[in-house]
């Protein structure tokens, strides 16, 4: 049996939070697991934005122990319609409308605000004896051996293995000279938080309009989560209005279904793109979460499949750890590539068709679509496939993600 050292992972996110979590519960105490984020100096989170966590996510959060933090405040979608439409249209019809429930009695999604599920995620990693270090990861050197992780307060790890957590612009993805391919959309995505005068009975909505998609999410109360995409340029124009305009185009694009509406926080415009690193691994390194990949958020699974590396790599590693492989070697790594590279592909490429589909001018395509939604919504075996797959529950699913113990 080889002895292993510690595991390090670069960023204190979702992403890397759950996966320390994971590894700590299944490894013991005798593999030190340290996350290093210098966000994790600030307690609680000020995230504002929240997050739709599919059944399989929800299950993976159910085996570490930390869903019984957030259920009270988590809102269940209960429904969700798809609309199709021109922005000056006076109906917005219904073209494809989903029960949310996956299995009786489980919903396919639970909308969280982030701040409460990184602050339960955090005091979960403390009790379980994770080492949360506020500092970054300034460098690592691999060797045949194990990999030297210098944190940028000067202390250096001799680890088995390093996991890049660290986001979209990962440094630690550069570092290991990782490329990656993909492009940038004409677009943005704005997130704000709504409150309204009527209950939205855990419906979501998304109104595909020829700029992009503009989703409304239920959170808990009567309040929804909107994540509305417009070109680069709107977008911009859009959140740097006065608080009575920015309520006009509001106004115009929720509607009045659920009375009056008011922003309850700053809008905020996030540039969209679409990547995928070339490599998933590298030598003594694994990628997670947006360091891996990003994708448009027109089905609302960019977190989720970062959830999804989290199951894969954890179950990858608890089984080497169990045969007493070294856990950094290059075939454990390979297998957790070989898990996540072909779906996350596929996965992108779907959002961006779906993107290139619906947002746009044109009316033979929207005609088109139409008559697609409304066949699907016609055919209940179809919908059902469809729901699986939102929730993450179609191919290979990894332990963790049926809600089972490592």
């Amino acid at each position: 049996m080889s002895a292993q050292r510690s595991i390090v992972i670069g960023g204190g996110a979702f992403a890397g939070l759950a996966l320390a979590l994971a590894l700590r519960q299944a490894l013991g105490t005798d593999i030190p697991i340290i996350v290093a984020d210098p966000a994790l100096g600030s307690k609680p989170s000020r995230d504002p934005r929240a997050t739709a966590i599919v059944a399989a996510c929800r299950r993976l959060f159910e085996a570490l122990g930390v869903w019984d933090q957030v259920a009270s405040a988590a809102q269940p979608i209960l429904d969700m319609v798809v609309t199709d439409s021109r922005l000056e249209d006076a109906t917005r019809p219904v073209f494809l409308t989903f029960a949310g429930h996956v299995e009786p009695g489980e919903p396919f999604a639970h909308m969280v605000e982030n701040r409460h599920l990184i602050d339960a995620l955090v005091a979960c990693a403390e009790t379980e004896g994770v080492e949360l270090s506020a500092t970054a990861v300034k460098d690592f050197v691999s060797r045949a051996d194990g990999v030297d992780v210098t944190l940028a307060d000067g202390r250096v790890i001799a680890a088995s293995l390093l996991v890049a957590a660290d986001g979209a612009r990962s440094k630690l993805r550069e570092r290991a000279g990782i490329a990656t391919h993909g492009w940038e959309y004409d677009q943005s995505g704005i997130v704000v938080t709504v409150g309204h005068e009527r209950d939205h009975g855990g419906r979501a909505e998304e109104h595909f309009l020829p700029a992009g998609p503009f989703a409304i999410l239920p959170l808990a109360g009567k309040r929804s989560s909107l994540v509305w995409t417009e070109k680069r340029n709107e977008a911009a124009r859009i959140v740097a209005l006065s608080e009575e305009e920015f309520h006009g185009e509001l106004e115009q694009r929720f509607g009045l279904h659920l009375g009056e509406i008011k922003a309850l926080d700053k809008p905020r415009a996030f540039p969209l793109g679409y990547f995928v690193a070339r490599s998933f691994i590298g030598e003594r390194l694994a990628l997670i979460g947006d360091a891996a990949h990003v994708i448009h958020p027109i089905a609302g699974q960019g977190l989720n499949m970062g959830l999804k590396d989290v199951a894969a790599l954890a179950e990858v590693v608890v089984d080497a750890a169990r045969l007493g492989m070294d856990l950094g070697q290059a075939d454990v790594l390979e297998r957790y590539q070989r898990w996540r590279r072909f779906d996350t592909m596929a996965m992108g490429l779907a959002t961006n068709s779906l993107n290139l589909l619906f947002s746009n001018k044109s009316t033979l395509l929207r005609t088109v679509r139409d008559i697609g939604l409304g066949l699907v919504d016609r055919a209940p075996p179809l919908k059902s496939l469809f729901i699986r797959q939102a929730a993450g529950l179609a191919g290979e699913v990894p332990r963790l993600l049926k809600g089972e113990a490592l």
